[in-house]
Parts: structure tokens; sequence; C-alpha cells
């Protein structure tokens, strides 16, 4: 088991990643990466159980689905700083005809990737299937994903919602990256999304609050109570309070860093606050 300092530093590690893909190529999503990186550190350092030996089925291991695939940034880095793929292929981020594209596909074989996740709001229902599929198999290992607050606003999040307390999926932990920012402004101004915990206990959830998502012993103890619930005929969620562009502070917490590369200076900037801790790729 990691300590808690070797978590934070290979967090620090894929800050420095993300920030110097996106710069790289001069496009992508660097704010929603930041504000996950100690959430997937965490759940492909400590939490799944999984094989980097890569078989699309999953049988026998945990298995992660990333809904919002725009963040693909912190994405790429965990996998390959947990053994999918070698960390230098980082550099070839958003290359045309690469395996990592902007967005996450299957067509290349990247080790880890399991579904496209380009087009918001459907990697619940994906994972519900596969949920399904395991508890049809007799397979007793979870379901993870990870989705943002703005993708919400997605009608067939809730279909997959009602969907999974209907029928009672109860081995799978949805998590919400609850930042309240997305691409054109903060969530409340776009399209309020109201109580989520209310509105996800309505559709017949069991939902746990994460009120410091970007705190790894906070997620470490938020996700293992999550586990707790599985088994218990209902599906789980996580609320999970992050800040978007966590870790850089011109970048914290507003929605300009949406989808906006750092210039050459920002990049100085943002990696002098984030020292190397694993070695660049």
């Amino acid at each position: 088991m990691a300590s808690i300092k070797q978590l934070e530093e290979f967090t620090q590690q894929v800050r420095r990643d993300i920030v110097r893909q996106v710069h790289a190529v001069q496009s992508g999503h660097p704010g929603g990466s930041l504000g996950c990186a100690e959430f997937l550190t965490v759940l492909y350092q400590e939490i799944l159980e999984y094989h980097t030996d890569f078989k699309m089925d999953g049988v026998g291991e945990d298995l992660f689905f990333l809904s919002n695939g725009h963040i693909s940034p912190v994405y790429y880095s965990v996998l390959a700083r947990s053994g999918y793929f070698p960390v230098k292929e980082l550099a070839t981020f958003r290359i045309l005809n690469t395996r990592l594209q902007g967005h996450p596909t299957t067509h290349e074989g990247l080790p880890g990737i399991r579904i496209a996740s380009g087009s918001l709001g459907q990697g619940l229902s994906v994972a519900l299937g596969a949920a399904q599929t395991k508890k049809l198999n007799g397979d007793n290992h979870l379901v993870y994903t990870l989705h943002g607050d703005g993708e919400l606003q997605e009608g067939q999040i809730w279909e997959a919602a009602m969907y999974a307390s209907a029928k009672g999926i109860d081995n799978i932990i949805a998590t919400v990256d609850f930042n309240g920012q997305q691409i054109d402004g903060s969530t409340e101004h776009v399209l309020s999304l109201g109580d989520l915990k209310a509105k996800f206990e309505a559709f017949g959830w069991l939902v746990i609050d994460i009120f410091k998502g970007n705190n790894v012993a906070s997620i470490l103890k938020g996700m293992a109570e999550a586990k707790t619930l599985t088994g218990k005929g209902k599906p789980v969620c996580v609320l999970m309070h992050t800040e978007m562009g966590n870790g850089i502070d011109f970048m914290m917490g507003s929605h300009a860093w949406h989808g906006k590369p750092p210039s050459d200076e920002q990049l100085e900037s943002a990696l002098k606050q984030n020292p190397e801790t694993l070695g660049d790729y």
C-alpha cells in the first residue's frame, strides 16, 4: 500500500504530465484533468484490482469507465504511470494517427481504454452493461465510473440512473467530479443541477459526499466507504467536490481553463509549482 506522501508525489507528477501534454500541441483540456488528478491516482494506485496485461473483456478484475472523455490528459498519464503503456508515449498526445487521441477511443488499441468517450452522457449506460455482465458471470469485482457535473445535464445519464436502481445493479460506484464549472461558465449559470444528492437518492441510489475531493486521504476514506455500500441492492454514487485546475494557482477555480492550453511562460510557472517526482517523459 502506498503512503499518503507517495500518492501525493504521484499526483504531482501527473499534474506535470497534464500541462506538458496540452502545452505541446496547444490543444486539450487541462482544467478538469487537474481537478481529477488525485482521484485517478488513488483509484489506480490503491483501489482498483486490475491487470496491466490488458484484455478487453475485463474478466476477474475491477473495471473503470471514463465518461467525461475530454479529461484524457489525466487518464493517459495515470494509465501510463500505472504500467499500461510506456510513459514516453505521452509525448504523442493528440498527434494524428497515434494511440493517444484527444478523446479516448478503442480502435487504436490503447491498453486501459474500453470505450470511446468523446460524446458525453454515455459512460454510465456502458458501465451498467458491464456491471450486469459481471453479475451474470458470477464475477464479484466492481465497476467504477467518472462523470463531469456538467455532463449530468445529458438526459441519458438519468435514464441510466433509473435503470440501475430498477434492476438492482449494486456492483457499481459512479463518481461525479463536482467542481461547479463547465465550458461556458458555472454549472449554476448554464443549467443548474439543483440538489444532486437528493436527485440520485430519489432515483434509488445510495449517495455519499467526498467534500475534499483534491485530498488523497479524503478520497481513500470516501471510496472505502462507498465500497462498503455495494452489494446492498442499490447502485452507489459518490459526489466528489473538487476544484477545476487544482494545483496550479492561475488555473484554479476558473472555467476558462476547461479547454485552454498554457503558454510557454504559463507552462514554466505550472511546472515550478509541481516539481518533478517520478521523471518526465
